[in-house]
């Protein structure tokens, strides 16, 4: 039972890691650090500050937000210097003109309606009583009309003598009158200037045929009639101010800006700017919190959804999850760290923040897309921690030059992401740093000496320098904790003094020269068409080591011997070949291998058959032997590595069976070995095209054209013995 537990427990812990609530569990991880770490960056910071002090430090709004008493106060000392519109009115003229002409018309009408037809003979006592009595009727009627709708009335003197005038008096009287107000109204006449406008009439009124009675009443009809016609025209004025009010921009305290320098003294406008933009420790502000949370959630949204669609072993494998978080934390950290260099008094310190080591290390042990996408949040994220001076806003600087500096460590890497090429990829990195800042600095206009534009360029070029040094410490950890086979390990498993090989070279001489053609011939069909060539040549080493468990019963290790089998039945025959792949795998596995080698190890036969052992059964047997009890028990092939080996393989060996191969040969048993395998199904369960096999061939038969090129032979030296045996040198 103690043996027991070990096992127990592994797989009780594969099932758990396995598990997809373990990735909703690591998003939730990295949702809640980046929280942490950003926060300090979002949310202002809240000041001790009272009225009437002197500030100790530069004091700077970490947002954008509109001072509204200062914009109402502004607007309305605007519309307070908006001088009142006035406006002349030129159709008082006429208008006053026709009131002239109406009470000349009015006058006439109530001398008309007045008018006696009595007998003409009557006494004159009689007569004078009746036109004293129709005179004061008619200046009742004529004062009722003018003062109805005006408070102005005419005396009572004026309208008698108009009473009393004849026609032609009245006539003259009308025109004269008429003439003198419209030339008096049709000028600009303002209330403050009424008085002096009627006092002019005198002047226009000048007539010697009328009586001076006349004249009177003339001259006080004329100045009843004038109007002030320069009036305040209180829509266009309203009409203007809200222009003016409209046109003042809105006082806005920008992020940034110095609100007080150290030394000065806060007074109250000072301290309403503290306190609009959120520096007084007055009231809570949600806002910043929820603002960083929803970034953080649409953050983390897209990478898990990316990260479950992309064709990479995180979409998978929990662990390479794991490892994926892992990096991306340890990133984050770097800058977090980094960040904090800005407060020193040091131009540019916070270039020098190695963001380009999360990137390398995702490129090298996840995918390259991966590394670019996670790129871009590597950018947001750095955006807001380096706002050191404007707190809860974003500095694009920063967040472009991050940008540019992870993908150059992404792009230089690529494909060919061999360990060699790290410190390379870091002095590329450095270039794009210094590239990318000095555009930035020159499109600001920066103006400053040579000594800071070098101290930016030196941050720079060692951002590039730390992280290739902090990749290369990094990979071997995470290559070590995670079983990531990655270029580093392949190469240290493609030693030929690992233990292993060695066991192969000592024990299977054959199998161990095999395997190195094979190799050969898998990375460059691999290479063809975008696999990974050097696990194909690696996975080649190791996938016949089961060998060694019975070297001899393999025809590359019967050297000046019998051939065993021909001693043995087929089905034992048949059990010692098919078992090589699988003791081989446990070999491997005991060796604690990557599983990527195990892989090939076990699935290079998938489920081909033993033709040759099948085939002497059925001779042997009375009855038809059935194909699967002569087949490897598989599985198939999962991935193109492994399919490409299991093609290599076969092909190395029937080749060497080839007498005198010819490059027509060759391609045609190639090409005989891939159709075979493909009509039996072996390339079912892993992703090879019809393209890709067809690539697969070209590339299998150019490098064995090259092994088995066309050789000099060398003629015999004359003056050796005939017995001597063929000089053997041949190239």
């Amino acid at each position: 039972m103690k043996k027991r537990t070990p096992i127990d427990q592994s797989k009780w812990w594969r099932k758990i890691k396995d598990h997809r609530y373990i990735r909703n569990i690591l998003f939730l991880i990295l949702a809640l650090f980046l929280y942490g770490v950003m926060i300090d960056n979002v949310i202002p910071e809240k000041l001790d500050i009272q009225m009437s002090t002197v500030a100790e430090v530069d004091i700077r709004s970490p947002i954008t937000v509109e001072n509204k008493a200062a914009t109402d106060m502004k607007r309305k000392e605007v519309i307070e210097a908006i001088r009142p519109v006035y406006v002349q009115k030129k159709e008082y003229a006429q208008l006053q003109v026709e009131k002239i002409n109406d009470i000349f018309e009015l006058i006439n009408q109530v001398n008309e309606e007045y008018e006696t037809n009595e007998e003409e003979v009557l006494e004159e006592e009689a007569i004078v009583e009746e036109d004293e009595v129709n005179l004061e009727e008619k200046l009742e009627y004529v004062q009722s009309v003018i003062s109805y709708g005006t408070s102005n009335d005419l005396s009572d003197e004026t309208i008698l003598t108009l009473l009393q005038a004849n026609d032609i008096q009245l006539q003259m009287a009308r025109e004269t009158t008429m003439n003198a107000v419209y030339e008096i109204m049709i000028q600009r006449i303002p209330i403050n200037e009424l008085s002096a406008a009627k006092q002019s009439v005198e002047d226009k009124i000048i007539i010697s045929t009328v009586s001076n009675r006349l004249h009177d009443a003339m001259i006080e009809l004329a100045k009843f009639a004038i109007i002030p016609n320069y009036i305040y025209d209180d829509k266009a004025t309203e009409r203007l101010q809200e222009e003016a009010a409209e046109s003042v921009d809105p006082v806005v305290i920008r992020e940034g800006q110095l609100l007080v320098k150290a030394g000065e003294m806060i007074n109250h406008e000072v301290y309403e700017q503290l306190r609009l933009v959120g520096l007084l420790d007055e009231t809570f502000n949600l806002y910043p919190y929820v603002g960083l949370a929803l970034l953080i959630a649409l953050m983390i949204g897209m990478l898990g959804y990316y990260l479950n669609e992309v064709k990479t072993t995180a979409k998978t494998n929990n662990s390479h999850l794991l490892m994926f978080t892992l990096i991306f934390i340890v990133t984050i950290t770097v800058m977090k760290i980094t960040s904090f260099l800005e407060n020193l008094d040091y131009t540019g310190v916070g270039l020098i923040v190695p963001v380009a080591v999360g990137t390398m290390l995702l490129t090298m042990l996840i995918h390259e897309r991966v590394a670019l996408f996670s790129s871009i949040f590597f950018a947001i994220i750095a955006s807001v921690l380096f706002n050191n001076e404007t707190v809860g806003t974003f500095n694009f600087t920063y967040g472009v030059y991050v940008l540019f500096s992870s993908f150059a460590g992404v792009y230089f890497l690529g494909k060919t992401n061999r360990t060699s090429r790290i410190l390379k990829a870091g002095l590329f990195v450095s270039s794009i740093n210094i590239i990318s800042i000095l555009s930035i600095l020159f499109m600001k206009s920066f103006q400053q000496s040579g000594i800071e534009i070098g101290m930016h360029i030196g941050f720079a070029f060692l951002s590039g320098f730390l992280a290739a040094v902090l990749t290369l410490g990094l990979l071997p950890f995470f290559e070590a904790g995670f079983g990531i086979l990655s270029t580093t390990k392949l190469i240290e498993l493609s030693n030929p003094n690992h233990p292993l090989l060695r066991k192969i070279l000592l024990e299977a001489p054959g199998t161990y020269h095999h395997s190195v053609v094979v190799g050969n011939l898998a990375e460059a069909a691999c290479e063809s068409v975008g696999a990974n060539g050097l696990l194909a040549r690696v996975g080649s080493y190791y996938h016949d080591l089961g060998k060694t468990r019975r070297p001899h019963f393999f025809i590359e290790n019967q050297m000046k011997m019998d051939n065993p089998h021909d001693k043995i039945s087929p089905q034992l025959s048949k059990t010692i070949i098919i078992s090589h792949p699988y003791d081989g795998a446990d070999l491997l596995r005991e060796f604690k291998m990557p599983k990527e080698i195990i892989d090939i190890a076990e699935q290079h036969h998938g489920t081909t058959l033993l033709k040759f052992f099948y085939h002497k059964a059925n001779q042997d047997s009375e009855s038809p032997i059935p194909e699967s009890q002569f087949r490897y028990p598989g599985p198939k092939a999962q991935t193109k590595v492994s399919a490409i080996v299991g093609i290599a393989d076969s092909v190395e060996a029937a080749v060497r069976s080839i007498s005198k191969p010819t490059p027509d040969k060759i391609d045609a048993l190639v090409r005989k070995i891939i159709n075979d395998r493909l009509e039996d199904g072996q390339f079912d369960e892993c992703d090879l095209t019809m393209r890709e096999l067809d690539k697969i061939a070209i590339s299998i038969c150019e490098t064995l054209k090259g092994t088995f090129h066309s050789r000099i032979e060398y003629p015999e030296d004359p003056k050796e013995k005939k017995g001597d045996t063929q000089n053997d040198s041949r190239n």
